[in-house]
């Protein structure tokens, strides 16, 4: 498996997150693949978005639950850009994508999209939520899919000493999941060697300068998300 470069939100670094100029930019620099984040609006629609309200990113507030796709669509993501949905992404760009959703009835929604337009072979579905990977595990045959961990809360190790965070391999393995999206911040060897042993793919996140770049080339980890489009680039030369 070559290293992987995913587009944190497209670029987020350089463009407004998770709107169709970032993730045309991030396809643009070369980047092996693109991850968004998807939520459900008022009225279904699988929504382009990370936080749970569209306070931080757009210039409304309020959750996107409680809002239309109209109501989202008059909103300006950044730049004059429109918050996108998820269709408008397979269509803007070719690359490889990572959807993260949020939540079982997110699944049951991106797991339509998908069984409809055949999209097993270029989604990968990612989650911080087990029961989220089961669901979409169990409705799309032959999806791949990752759980996503910062690491932050972990069970007590055998011993009942201090947090390990290798429980993230069982519940991935629980869950049917192939990767791990782990965040380096908090990554150890234990943790990877752990993974390794039970087979699954590491994605370190978030990847954004030289040493970041450096750390995870030396754990020996299968790609990086990042939110700036050079780490592609310079990633090639660091071993």
């Amino acid at each position: 498996m070559n290293f992987l470069t995913i587009g944190h939100r497209g670029v987020m670094g350089v463009e407004p997150e998770n709107t169709l100029r970032s993730f045309v930019a991030a396809q643009e620099a070369g980047l092996d693949a693109i991850e968004l984040d998807l939520h459900l609006s008022k009225d279904g629609a699988l929504v382009v978005m990370h936080d749970t309200d569209v306070d931080r990113t757009t210039d409304g507030t309020g959750p996107i639950a409680e809002k239309t796709l109209a109501e989202l669509r008059a909103l300006d993501a950044g730049l004059g850009e429109r918050v996108p949905v998820f269709e408008e992404v397979l269509e803007a760009v070719q690359a490889p994508l990572q959807a993260e959703i949020k939540d079982v009835q997110a699944a049951r929604a991106l797991a339509e999209v998908m069984n409809a337009r055949d999209l097993a072979g270029r989604v990968e579905v990612s989650s911080f939520h087990d029961e989220a990977i089961a669901e979409i595990k169990r409705l799309v045959p032959g999806v791949r899919t990752a759980l996503i961990s910062s690491l932050r809360h972990s069970r007590k190790n055998s011993s009942g000493g201090t947090p390990t965070g290798t429980d993230i391999v069982e519940r991935a393995v629980a869950a049917g999941a192939a990767t791990v999206c782990l965040n380096i911040r908090r990554l150890t060897l234990e943790i990877v060697e752990h993974a390794r042993k039970a087979d699954l793919n590491i994605i370190g996140w978030v990847v954004n300068t030289q040493d970041h770049l450096r750390l995870v080339r030396a754990f020996g980890l299968d790609g990086a998300t990042t939110d700036h489009p050079d780490i592609k680039r310079t990633g090639r030369f660091t071993a």
